[in-house]
């Protein structure tokens, strides 16, 4: 049996190109776009009815979306205030918010096609994915602020036609706790989830 020798050189080489090729694959634009294209596939199953649609595209956003970031985000300084009882209560709290909020958003691009214009890595950690979504009348920019998470690119705000989902919450809530506290805020914020899935 003839054993195949291989020079240092070459050994190296090919490791070089199997990290590369595994950084490829798991760039935030691959993994995000993954995610977004589950999603996109989902809303044109006519077959799935509206509960079914919208519980399997929250599972996606769950896998892909950094909620704990995005709520000390959304609560800055007040995030630091609060108890770990009231973090934890927040945090599922806006997490129900931004999901309905996203699907909205995305469901009214149904029929829509979706490019991915480009990768930004702020460093190791961070990076900004742009996309546009095409429609018959114009282009809607999104793009995409991600972080990393053990070997997963997460996102943590999401920047629809200019606005940000955190900083439209952000500025809201930082009012309602001057004036409410935080308590205050968690309870306007269980009647909203309330009016939402009661509407949805």
């Amino acid at each position: 049996m003839k054993i195949l020798k291989l020079s240092p050189w070459l050994i190296s080489l090919l490791l070089m190109t199997l990290t590369l090729s595994a950084q490829a694959q798991t760039s935030p634009t691959d993994q995000l776009k993954t995610s977004v294209d589950k999603i996109l596939n989902l809303l044109k199953q006519d077959s799935l009815d509206k509960e079914t649609r919208r519980k399997q595209i929250r599972a996606l956003i769950n896998e892909r979306f950094y909620f704990e970031a995005m709520s000390q985000r959304a609560l800055a300084r007040n995030w630091h205030k609060a108890t770990p009882e009231q973090k934890k209560e927040f945090v599922g709290l806006f997490s129900d918010l931004l999901e309905q909020t996203y699907i909205g958003r995305i469901e009214a691009y149904t029929n829509e096609r979706v490019e991915f214009l480009r990768e930004k890595k702020r460093n190791e950690k961070r990076a900004v994915v742009y996309t546009q979504i095409i429609t018959a009348s114009g282009e809607i920019p999104i793009y995409y602020k991600l972080a990393t998470r053990g070997d997963q690119w997460l996102v943590y705000d999401v920047v629809i036609e200019e606005v940000s989902l955190i900083s439209n919450y952000r500025s809201s809530y930082d009012e309602i706790i001057k004036k409410k506290g935080i308590d205050g805020l968690l309870a306007e914020m269980k009647q909203k989830v309330t009016d939402q899935n009661n509407a949805a």
